[in-house]
């Protein structure tokens, strides 16, 4: 019975897992990675067609983006899910699918152009699945409800329960039996962060022998809101219009958006902008409008109480006068060309594609306009850059000067901040035998791993991908280390912050010379301290 680490390990996106049971093979999660790629990740051991069950926690396409691709090369198993799940999966692998196609085709025409079309480099302009895939591997999606035991086989029982980070997220309990032997191992999938609007808050779970758990914001607590989430927003809506411009919000399509329109039907309602009470909206984002109505359809098992308050009362919680629903590109370019003041949101919500990118491009450059992030910029993207404050950026073939207004909502992150993460995994009633962190940034899966440790007693570490641990026998098997991924494919995202990842590789490589060190004369090893001791004096880091 082992366990192996596949994807997001001391990264934030690509979420895999693999277990072997019995002959049983099982993935939790198969993600795609979305922004700077730090690390190598290890091939799934089996073949695809070996595979005989996928859990899926969410929807997101840093969780289930890969799948199309697992069903290309063989798998056809089922994928397990909540139904909510599986119908946002529909809109958001079909979109996925739709988006690599169109950027293969750009790319194989700018290949043409530069007569580059003949190299090997032109194997990037193939999509990683086609439309066809995605559309074939939704026959494979099974789901149950939340809460409930099933059965799969003599060695599989799992139950999902609402982990309050998407409509339909679920953290995911396996119980496993080999040589009539048990173990319970949890993955927390991406834990809610608590009181947000529309779903209820991250349920917990009292026992297991193992989990394996996201940390993506485990060094940081959320921002401290002056008044309630809806009242900052407003703030940020009227101070935009009151000058003239936009409003920008680049938004999940599927999750953010619908929160978004859940804050400014109470922004209307109430009359907190009373300037500009009629203040007009676009969602313009085909696959946010198809979300939205597997939001609307998806209330009666994933709603909280006060979402549930607004329904009796005959009212749409994600409604409001004045908002507009594009979604042919006649009507995306409409929105640009109108010069009255809006609120636009778009996705992706890191601006790495889509439509979010041509709004960009129309009102970065105007000072009278707010570019508001409301989610988690992974690095090397888009949305990273223009929150770490680049001043230029290039969209489209084109140099645009950054000027607008770029302002931040931190705390309306649908992840749990440190003090979420810390009440969820002490929420067992006996600490597990082994906590492993995952889907998180580098330092912060190893500094939220320590803090577990040593100030909650809570065993915990931090697997790079390739690291396998034996569920029976409560040991590791192979404990990897992190492998820099190339130079070439780590700049294919560049970002404000490369000089500092090149720095964190630097690191990491450091590391190794220093476990390779051992065997050096004393001498050496002398010159060496000291060069590493000049090294801090420069740069102010003090000596332990």
């Amino acid at each position: 019975m082992q366990l192996e680490f596949i994807g997001a390990d001391h990264e934030v996106t690509g979420s895999c897992h693999y277990i072997k049971v019995g002959n049983k093979n099982i993935l939790i999660d198969c993600g795609m990675k979305q922004g700077r790629e730090l690390y190598k990740s290890v091939e799934i051991p089996v073949s695809a067609a070996n595979i005989d069950y996928v859990f899926l926690t969410h929807a997101h396409i840093d969780h289930s983006g890969l799948l199309p691709k697992l069903y290309a090369d063989g798998y056809r198993g089922p994928i397990i899910c909540t139904p909510a799940t599986r119908e946002l999966c529909e809109i958001l692998l079909l979109d996925c699918a739709h988006i690599q196609a169109q950027e293969a085709q750009y790319r194989s025409k700018k290949s043409r152009q530069t007569g580059q079309d003949q190299q090997p480099e032109s194997a990037a302009a193939t999509p990683i699945y086609t439309m066809e895939q995605a559309q074939s591997v939704m026959r494979l999606f099974k789901t149950y409800p939340y809460d409930k035991v099933i059965k799969l086989c003599d060695e599989v029982s799992f139950r999902l329960t609402d982990i309050g980070h998407l409509l339909g997220s679920a953290s995911i309990e396996l119980w496993l039996l080999e040589n009539g032997e048990e173990r319970k191992i949890v993955f927390s999938g991406d834990i809610g962060n608590k009181n947000q609007p529309l779903l209820r808050d991250p349920k917990k779970t009292e026992e297991a022998d193992y989990v394996v758990m996201e940390s993506t914001y485990g060094d940081r607590l959320h921002e401290k809101v002056h008044g309630s989430y809806v009242e900052q927003l407003a703030d940020v809506i009227a101070s935009t219009l009151d000058r003239g411009g936009n409003l920008v919000i680049p938004a999940f399509a599927v999750g953010r958006t619908q929160v978004l329109l859940y804050f400014i039907r109470q922004i209307k309602e109430n009359n907190l902008i009373p300037e500009n009470p009629a203040f007009p909206v676009y969602v313009d984002s085909p696959m946010a409008v198809r979300a939205i109505s597997v939001f609307e359809d998806s209330e009666g098992y994933c709603y909280d109480e006060e979402a549930m308050e607004i329904l009796k009362e005959g009212r749409n919680p994600i409604s409001f006068p004045n908002l507009h629903l594009s979604i042919t590109t006649e009507e995306s370019i409409a929105i640009n060309n109108d010069a009255a003041p809006k609120v636009i949101i778009s996705a992706s919500g890191m601006c790495d594609a889509g439509r979010i990118r041509h709004h960009l491009k129309h009102n970065l450059s105007n000072p009278k306009n707010t570019v508001l992030f409301v989610g988690y910029q992974a690095e090397g993207t888009l949305g990273r850059r223009l929150e770490e404050g680049v001043v230029k950026i290039r969209i489209f073939g084109e140099d645009i000067a950054v000027r607008a207004e770029i302002r931040t909502m931190d705390g309306m992150s649908g992840h749990a901040d440190r003090d979420g993460l810390v009440e969820w995994i002490k929420g067992f009633t006996n600490p597990p035998k082994q906590t492993f962190i995952v889907h998180g940034e580098d330092t912060v899966t190893t500094g939220f791993a320590e803090l577990l440790k040593n100030q909650y007693g809570i065993e915990a570490m931090a697997p790079f991908s390739g690291t396998r641990y034996d569920l029976l026998g409560g040991r590791f098997i192979a404990i990897a280390k992190g492998v820099p991924v190339e130079k070439g494919r780590a700049e294919r995202a560049r970002s404000v912050s490369d000089s500092y990842t090149k720095l964190r590789i630097a690191a990491a490589r450091l590391d190794k010379v220093l476990d390779e060190a051992r065997g050096l004369p004393n001498k050496e090893l002398d010159r060496f301290t000291k060069e590493l001791n000049d090294l801090c004096r420069k740069y102010q880091i003090p000596q332990d």
